[in-house]
Order: structure tokens, then sequence, then C-alpha cells
């Protein structure tokens, strides 16, 4: 029994209505729809629990009864709705933003690679550092190559040779 005015209060801002609670379940039955119907792949990219695992395998096995399959993601919802959903999300962010981050990297490459054509040597033994996989003379000889060609205002070969070296040994 509350003792004062506040203690009421706070008893009902921890109180949700049934509508908001029937709300925020729809929006869980939503996400598990979304779970259910991508691939399998995708699923296993996720880091998912135990339970949520197995309700995707049950899923799985009756994606063509559709009352039962309705009944399942309801129980989806609800296992979700007492898991952390925040690293799921997350994954999900990673896998949708795949080919940006793919773009990114590409043209921060392509950016290293005109960088060291044009540059000096500081900017080469840093990434020899940074990369201790990566032949320092063949490294060096793309370069030297690659800016042959500028020079001389040939088809960019090397040019293309030296981004895929780099593509091949860097993780940007």
């Amino acid at each position: 029994m509350p003792h004062s005015a506040n203690d009421i209060d706070e008893l009902d801002e921890d109180l949700k209505s049934k509508s908001e609670i029937k709300r925020e379940m729809h929006k869980l039955q939503d996400f598990g729809q979304m779970l259910v119907e991508m691939s399998k792949h995708q699923r296993g990219r996720l880091p998912l629990t135990d339970d949520l695992k197995d309700a995707m395998i049950l899923a799985d096995k009756i994606h063509n009864k559709n009352e039962a399959l309705r009944r399942h993601i309801r129980h989806i919802a609800k296992i979700l709705s007492e898991t952390d959903l925040a690293p799921i999300h997350q994954a999900m962010d990673v896998m949708a933003n795949k080919h940006q981050q793919e773009s990114s990297k590409h043209t921060r490459i392509e950016a290293l690679r005109d960088e060291l054509i044009d540059g000096d040597n500081e900017s080469i033994e840093t990434l020899l550092t940074n990369n201790p996989m990566m032949e320092r003379q063949k490294l060096r000889q793309l370069i030297r190559q690659a800016l042959k060609e500028k020079k001389a205002e040939k088809p960019a070969k090397y040019h293309k040779e030296l981004f895929a070296y780099l593509k091949k040994y860097i993780t940007i």
C-alpha cells in the first residue's frame, strides 16, 4: 500500500496500459515475422539465443501451415520480449549496410593507392608496418609501374594491379 502521493505517482509510471502492451507485442510479432522470413544463412549470422534458434527451426518446418505459423510467431514474440534485442538489431544493421561498407572500403583503398603513387617513402613504410603480410619489393614495384603509367598517360594496368594488391592485404 502506498504511503504518500509520491509513491502513487511512481506506481503509475511503472504500469503500462493494456493498449501499450499490445502495441509492443505487435511490434515484437512483426520483428519475429521478419526473422522467420529471413534465409537460414542470414539468421545464422545473427546472435540468437538457443530458444530463438529452436523456434526458428520449428518455424521453417511449419512455414506452409498458415495458422500454425501465426501462433508460432506469437510464441517467438514472447521469447523476443524476454531477450535483449540490441545485439540482434546491431547485427541486422551490419547486414543491411554491407554494400555501403564495401563501397566505403573501396573508396578508402582507392585514396590510399593514389596517396602511395603520389606520396613519399614514409607512407609506404607506414603501410608496410601496419600490414606485415605485404611484400615490400612487390609493393614498391607496383607503385613504380603505376607512376610510370600515370606520367606516360598509358592505360591503368598497374594502377588496377596495385589496387587489387592493396585490397587483398588491407582490412580497413
